[in-house]
This record gives C-alpha cells, sequence and structure tokens, in this order.
C-alpha cells in the first residue's frame, strides 16, 4: 500500500525564494529545528530544509504565518524527509 503524504491541521503553501545567493525568503515553515551562522535547519510542510552557508541570520521568524526570511552567504539547501520530530528548537526551549 502506497503511503500517504502527511497533513497538518493547517496546510501552509511552501515556496522557496533565493536571491543573488544572498537573501531567502521560505514560506510553509512549521518549525525551526535549529540555527547558526553556517546551518538553518527548518521544518517544512515538505519535509526538513537544512540551507548552509556563512554569515547566516534569521531576520524574521512568524511560524503562525509560516514565514522565514534570512541573510547570508548561502551556499546549499537540501530536502530530507522527516518521519519523527524531536520537537524542533522552540519544542526543546519551552519543555
Amino acid at each position: 500500500m502506497k503511503e500517504q503524504p502527511r497533513t497538518s491541521e493547517r496546510s501552509m503553501p511552501h515556496l522557496v525564494s533565493l536571491s543573488d545567493r544572498r537573501a531567502l525568503s521560505v514560506s510553509g515553515v512549521q518549525d525551526v529545528d535549529s540555527f547558526d551562522e553556517t546551518a538553518v535547519i527548518i521544518y517544512t510542510e515538505l519535509g526538513e530544509l537544512t540551507m548552509r552557508g556563512t554569515a547566516l541570520h534569521i531576520n524574521r521568524l512568524n511560524i503562525e504565518t509560516g514565514d522565514l526570511t534570512m541573510e547570508g552567504m548561502i551556499e546549499s539547501l537540501t530536502y530530507t524527509d522527516v518521519h519523527s520530530r524531536s520537537g524542533g528548537f522552540f519544542g526543546k526551549l519551552f519543555r
């Protein structure tokens, strides 16, 4: 039997916009797992998204609307399927 994609209670559209490898905008963000100057790991509607680079800085994050904007020298964007979540950065922070 084919596994159906997971759907959350509120489905947000997922959009990634990268401008000049310096400014990144992501919608459909559900949670942030971790972040520092070299990597930002977030959970999206379509799986885990890892952004790697240098001098990375999150400018705006709104989990309610699912929007994230960041800047820095972005070197890679990698998606992985997530089977189990540990609660993410904010989940760990508010335990």
